[in-house]
């Protein structure tokens, strides 16, 4: 199965951005102080996570008045995401990770580059200089503050500019980030939130007294409990040397697979479970063959609509053949019912650990974080901070803004030397790779 591959011209190493100032964001209203549960999911998926939505000039709304109303907006939305204000703690009484509901802030960054945005690259390619655009949450304005949320504005000289989240995934998911976002860009268009985070982790407590009832091989054990600002587990960046790839799977290549995986197949054939499918394949045969390795995947599902009872939409917490490979994940995901859901969970309750597999894949296609319907209008791109390891790969949309652009998919891969290098070498345009 071929892709396109974008190639690209050289990068930019430093995107020339000056710090004017840093300070703290608080709720608009008084808050009730409180500490907020956690699930063992949450607490299992504590680390930060980087995004960068990048915005074409407006000349109604430049940089100035932007930075101005996204400000006002976060004040007013940390009243219904006082959590986010918050801090994480460790409850000496239960042991359990928790959120302080204290209403110290987040982190609020204003910015400026020298570049213009059209002059800083092809935004649908994984720059690792794109992490100047966003801000590090710990040690923020003093040593040993860690805000679960850290906001930079980054201007640029067209009027254009950079808004960068660095969020805790403990505090938020990506599903929950998107209504935040939708909420936040209502605010700032002095419009009412359009939905009321739901924020009882109670919801997803395990049950007294835990039972697991399946056997569960995606989660791994450890010996020590996991520090408080964990960053550790599937997530630690490699030390070895990487170069990012941008792989494009159009719609025409999409349904090519799903006619692929019908064949002989009981699956649900999803757009997910194929692609998902082909980069296990494609990660299984990278390696020197032998016939006793296993290969593993690892990758996330929504389970909010899976419990008995549904979880709230607006829930803000965390959650062979090529046809046969397909049933495989497919059957992975079919499992996900309410029982296996509540196992896992009380899985987490008996033991300390994290998922695990040889290969995450971490869908952030139908987020719609680019659907967002700011006043000064939707982002041109929405692109992650890439982490530095090899084994986890980031499915994002097409950027409609490259010629041939459509509702397919890009799909964000780390490759080690020297292939990494040899297959970055063209200077423009797009090639072709057998993925």
């Amino acid at each position: 199965m071929e892709t396109t591959s974008q190639e690209r011209t050289p990068l930019l190493q430093d995107m020339k951005v000056t710090i004017h100032k840093t300070s703290m964001i608080f709720p608009s209203k008084q808050i009730e102080k409180k500490s907020l549960f956690l699930s063992n999911i949450d607490r299992v998926l504590n680390f930060h996570v980087k995004t960068v939505h990048f915005f074409e000039a407006n000349k109604d709304f430049p940089p100035q008045i932007v930075t101005e109303k996204l400000k006002k907006a976060l004040e007013d939305a940390l009243v219904a995401y006082d959590f986010l204000a918050g801090r994480l703690k460790m409850n000496t009484e239960t042991n359990r990770l928790e959120i302080d509901c204290n209403a110290e802030g987040v982190g609020f960054v204003v910015a400026s580059s020298e570049y213009k945005l059209n002059q800083i690259g092809d935004l649908a390619y994984p720059n690792q200089a794109f992490a100047q655009f966003v801000h590090n949450a710990k040690d923020f304005l003093k040593i040993g503050d860690l805000p679960l949320c850290v906001v930079q504005v980054t201007s640029f000289k067209c009027g254009g500019f950079a808004f960068g989240i660095t969020r805790s995934h403990a505090a938020i998911d990506g599903h929950s980030l998107k209504i935040f976002l939708d909420n936040l860009a209502a605010l700032a268009a002095n419009m009412p939130l359009i939905m009321t985070p739901f924020n009882d982790r109670q919801l997803l407590a395990a049950r007294s007294p835990p039972h697991v009832d399946f056997p569960h091989p995606e989660m791994i054990k450890l010996d020590n409990l996991l520090p408080l600002g964990n960053e550790s587990g599937v997530f630690e960046a490699s030390s070895e040397e990487l170069d990012f790839k941008v792989f494009q799977l159009t719609s025409k290549n999409i349904n090519k697979l799903k006619e692929k995986a019908k064949i002989n197949s009981i699956a649900r054939v999803t757009s997910f479970n194929v692609i998902t499918t082909h980069l296990w394949r494609c990660k299984a045969l990278s390696g020197p063959y032998d016939p006793n390795r296993s290969s593993t995947i690892l990758y996330a599902v929504d389970i909010r609509s899976r419990l008995n009872p549904p979880l709230p939409r607006e829930y803000a917490g965390n959650e062979g053949e090529f046809s046969r490979l397909v049933e495989m994940v497919w059957e992975g995901t079919k499992r996900m019912g309410d029982e296996y859901a509540r196992s896992i969970i009380d899985w987490g309750e008996l033991y300390n650990g994290f998922p695990n597999g040889e290969l995450l894949v971490s869908s952030w296609w139908r987020l719609g974080f680019e659907e967002v319907e700011y006043p000064w209008g939707k982002p041109k791109y929405c692109c992650p901070v890439v982490y530095h390891k090899k084994d986890i790969i980031l499915l994002f949309p097409s950027f409609h803004g490259v010629e041939g652009g459509d509702d397919g998919v890009n799909i964000i891969v780390a490759l080690p030397p020297p292939f990494g290098s040899r297959v970055l070498e063209g200077r423009g345009g797009k090639g072709r790779g057998d993925f």
